[in-house]
């Protein structure tokens, strides 16, 4: 059994990456579940679980600094969670191996274009948001969720940036509130398959939801400039570890 002190310390630092970047952790609650001895179907279907508790933690303090455009969170959200159903089935017909190869190298170029792309906004001016690339980002963060077992979130902030238009700030919250609604559905297919530890996504409950809003709050502290180059960092992190998955496995 997890120790409890133990427990609020990694739900803290996973839900500070999750409030600050507007992802859901997956990436990190799911080799620390399988290392403290969790199989590897209950560690995503635990760490989905947790993706909702920070997620709803993270977006309601987004929420309250009017952070999240919700139009965009249900329009992307509409295409995302049938185009995740669509991966998941996918994903027993093609090659893992193959497929994180890809997304590896779709997440380094992700990282480029993001950071080059700027952020500069005059003062008082309306948003300008690209509504018609919202059903696509939605499409391509639900199939990548399917396919590969993770909530789609690293890629919910760099392309509602850069395809979608929306400043760094928004685009967090946005993702915060989107995630919540992906990993809910995600969690109530994997309770019902018998995938989910109740007991260890409880135990880091806690911790999740306090890094969760203490990441959220330290968003606006940020430069826009200095936090594409921590978010672009993160990526980097995830496709190093899946390219390296991926060679294990050729």
């Amino acid at each position: 059994m997890l120790n409890p002190g133990m427990a609020v310390l990694i739900g803290a630092l996973i839900g500070t990456v999750a409030g600050l970047f507007g992802v859901g952790g997956g990436f990190l609650i799911v080799p620390s579940l399988v290392f403290l001895g969790l199989p590897i179907h209950v560690a995503i279907g635990t760490s989905l679980a947790c993706i909702t508790i920070s997620s709803l933690s993270s977006a309601y303090a987004h929420i309250r600094a009017g952070r999240v455009l919700y139009r965009v969170a249900f329009l992307k959200e509409a295409f995302s969670i049938p185009a995740a159903v669509i991966g998941a089935y996918l994903s027993g017909m093609l090659n893992s191996n193959v497929l994180e190869a890809v997304f590896g190298l779709l997440l380094i170029y992700v990282a480029y274009v993001f950071i080059r792309r700027s952020d500069v906004r005059n003062r008082g001016e309306a948003l300008r948001i690209n509504y018609r690339k919202v059903p696509l980002i939605g499409a391509l963060s639900g199939l990548t969720s399917g396919l590969l077992g993770v909530s789609g979130g690293v890629l919910n902030v760099p392309l509602f940036h850069t395809l979608a238009g929306l400043p760094v700030n928004y685009a967090v919250g946005t993702s915060s509130l989107a995630l919540f609604f992906t990993a809910l559905v995600g969690t109530a297919t994997h309770i019902g398959l018998g995938q989910v530890d109740l007991q260890t996504a409880l135990l880091l409950s806690p911790g999740l939801i306090i890094g969760a809003a203490v990441g959220a709050r330290l968003v606006p502290k940020l430069q826009p400039r200095r936090f594409k180059i921590l978010f672009s960092v993160l990526l980097i992190l995830v496709a190093v570890r899946l390219l390296l998955r991926a060679l294990e496995g050729f």
